[in-house]
């Protein structure tokens, strides 16, 4: 599975990226705004941190100007990652990004059925949103089920990437389940390497040696 990080900080996309196994970066609007920059200046910035790929979403609503965004976008860094809605006009645009080589990422998807849509317009990325599902009493790690059983029976090569993870049991449910990316906020992925057991093994195995040898 794909690692990517779910922030427009910089400070916290270098800390992920020196553990060594950051492979992309997620933004959207709201995580630009808490930053309070230059939206092209900031995408230009982190994707001289990761060589990776890094999702910059558009703030257009309509086909016409998704597109011309999403080319202004692309033209940042080779590794731009058009964000595009998964609406009719989204799809549309997916479609013509996508027909000019241009990689896109199809968000806020709540569906099976958005899924298989934007996979059969070419997009390179899907963005299940399962913390969202979870708020209203749906089960989000479903949808992943399912994107991947009809992503698997028609053999589309769109990557399943699980958004909104709220905790480490979300990112093992999406990795059993086969979810390509998963991206997440930085406090997720130090979580992942967290586990009782492991503080208390090493503070008795120091004990034992200092008490031995002090």
């Amino acid at each position: 599975m794909e690692l990517y990080i779910d922030t427009a900080n910089l400070d916290e996309i270098r800390e992920a990226h020196d553990l060594g196994v950051l492979d992309g970066v997620t933004t959207n609007p709201s995580l630009i705004a808490k930053e309070g920059i230059d939206y092209g200046k900031r995408l230009g910035e982190i994707c001289e941190i990761v060589s990776g790929p890094v999702s910059a979403e558009v703030l257009a609503l309509e086909y016409a100007e998704m597109v011309k965004e999403g080319k202004m976008r692309a033209g940042i860094a080779d590794n731009i990652v058009v964000k595009l809605p998964v609406t009719v006009d989204g799809l549309k645009a997916c479609k013509a990004l996508s027909d000019e080589g241009i990689r896109t990422n199809m968000t806020l998807c709540f569906q099976s059925m958005q899924a298989m849509m934007v996979a059969k317009a070419g997009a390179y990325l899907i963005s299940p949103f399962i913390g969202r599902l979870d708020d209203i009493s749906q089960d989000g790690t479903e949808l992943i089920s399912q994107i991947r059983t009809i992503y698997d029976n028609y053999g589309y090569d769109t990557k399943i990437l699980a958004a909104s993870i709220r905790h480490p049991k979300h990112m093992l449910e999406c990795a059993l389940i086969g979810a390509d990316v998963a991206t997440v906020p930085l406090k997720v992925i130090k979580q992942l390497m967290q586990h009782p057991l492991t503080d208390s093994g090493l503070k008795t195995f120091l004990a034992d040696y200092n008490k031995a040898f002090a």
